[in-house]
């Protein structure tokens, strides 16, 4: 008669029951808490191909974590979406953050089978949590890893993708780090996309293959998201910020966009930069060969890159490859106020879409409409702005103006939309006409600071509406 550990897992075979016996028995002995690096006596993964191992695995019901960024397993999602159409499954959840690919089980025809919950909204989602297919949880990428290990969700399955294992059993989470370690510290099965071309990553990275129930091997390009062009506001943002916000020997953190990158692009005369940071793209390593970024000022991890994961072209992936200059670790670790305030002059870098004029930022929404996340953006301006030795600058950086010439400097936020970062925690708004500061600053001087960095066509009928709001001229002092 199988063991309740074995119909949980409902393997077709008695070889796959009885490793998941194992599995759960060593995590059972009262000394084990789901830590993936130390190998399991006796237990090795099996090999199969895609459709085998969802049909052995998958049920319906299910709480299931994806890996995300780059290291998006999308030979494993495909598998699973047809596997679950063909053996008819219904309501299954799937986890994850912002993902690359086509995320099929978006698609109107899975309604029904699965259900996604963005953690992080990608564009593979939006249209789905628009249509009231799919969900959007805010919460901050600091905790995210907190739902698992709390067992606030219970996660049936993680499917990730690793390198192929090293002559002691060791593989690589690549290049996306981030919550997928507390997903397989937690879930109870692991399927692995063990795919040669991703790069092998230093840090909290590692997990043992007698970790892993299922191996599928299947070589896939990363996803990769090279960086675009710059326009000349974007340009004009980079140099504001690098010419008067980053000092020499400061700890940079950048959020994704051509905002960030604007910024690394202008400070390459910098010197003793160090990175710890959500995540990191192509603009990191020219500033490491030419010796900008040493990370020898650090308190935290000295003379390392630490970052939660990395998106990007091949040429960052080439570099985070087996470069022990770079350590990826637990998100959880990386976003933690009490971790970034401890390092020099915190830079925090981030951009939004939209600032009303006495300081709210929205950064998740375009009106009701989510279009991407939360994320780090509080966990980094808290940690810059407690910096212990007084010297961090939390910056919220964007265009003055959107491409269809609307200012994005409002009198009030759009209805429907998400704050993000409060009135409370803003310091520094960057647009590509001046900074304003705007901690400490009451709403009378908040809104005069950022009418001079608003576009000069909107200037008059901001100090107009300003006045309606306030009831008072906006003023200095």
């Amino acid at each position: 008669m199988l063991s309740a550990t074995c119909r949980a897992v409902r393997p077709s075979s008695i070889a796959a029951c009885r490793l998941a016996v194992v599995k759960r028995a060593y995590y059972l002995s009262g000394e084990i808490h789901h830590e993936p690096f130390h190998p399991i006596p006796g237990r090795n993964p099996e090999w199969l191909n895609g459709q085998q191992a969802f049909e052995r695995h998958l049920d319906s019901a299910q709480h299931i974590f994806i890996h995300g960024g780059a290291a998006t397993p999308n030979h494993l999602i495909d598998n699973m979406v047809n596997v679950a159409q063909e053996k008819k499954l219904k309501d299954i959840k799937l986890m994850h953050i912002h993902t690359e690919g086509p995320a099929k089980y978006n698609e109107p025809e899975y309604e029904g089978i699965f259900r996604s919950n963005s953690f992080f909204t990608s564009s593979n989602c939006r249209k789905a949590i628009q249509d009231g297919r799919a969900d959007f949880t805010p919460i901050f990428l600091s905790e995210i890893p907190l739902l698992f290990r709390r067992n606030y969700i219970k996660l049936d399955m993680a499917l990730i993708m690793v390198t192929p294992p090293d002559r002691h059993g060791f593989c690589s989470l690549g290049p996306s780090v981030d919550c997928t370690r507390a997903a397989i510290q937690n879930a109870r099965v692991i399927i692995a996309q063990v795919n040669p071309k991703s790069p092998r990553t230093r840090g909290d990275a590692y997990i043992h293959s007698s970790h892993v129930d299922c191996f599928v091997h299947m070589p896939e390009n990363l996803q990769e998201m090279p960086a675009r062009s710059m326009d000349e506001a974007e340009v004009a943002i980079g140099k504001q910020i690098a010419q008067n916000l980053v000092e020499n020997g400061a700890t940079l953190q950048m959020g994704i966009g051509s905002i960030p990158d604007a910024v690394l692009a202008e400070l390459g005369s910098h010197k003793d930069l160090g990175v710890h940071s959500e995540m990191f793209s192509d603009g990191i390593v020219d500033l490491t060969q030419t010796g900008a970024i040493t990370n020898a000022r650090k308190k935290i991890k000295p003379g390392k890159i630490v970052s939660g994961f990395v998106i990007g072209s091949n040429k960052v992936f080439n570099f985070i490859n087996d470069n022990p200059f770079v350590e990826l670790c637990d998100i959880q670790f990386t976003n933690r106020t009490a971790i970034i305030c401890q390092n020099p002059q915190v830079t925090a870098i981030n951009s939004c879409i939209e600032v009303d004029l006495t300081g709210q930022v929205v950064s998740d929404s375009i009106g009701p409409r989510i279009y991407s996340g939360v994320g780090g953006q509080i966990d980094f301006i808290r940690g810059a702005a407690l910096g212990t030795d007084g010297r961090g600058k939390p910056i919220i950086a964007l265009q003055s103006a959107t491409k269809k010439g609307t200012s994005k400097i409002t009198p009030f936020i759009k209805e429907g939309a998400g704050v993000v970062t409060t009135r409370a925690h803003v310091h520094y708004i960057v647009t590509e006409h001046g900074i304003a500061q705007l901690w400490g600053k009451n709403l009378r001087q908040r809104a005069y600071h950022l009418i001079q960095i608003a576009h000069p066509d909107h200037r008059k009928s901001l100090e107009e509406a300003a006045f309606k709001r306030l009831k008072c001229m906006p003023s200095p002092d």
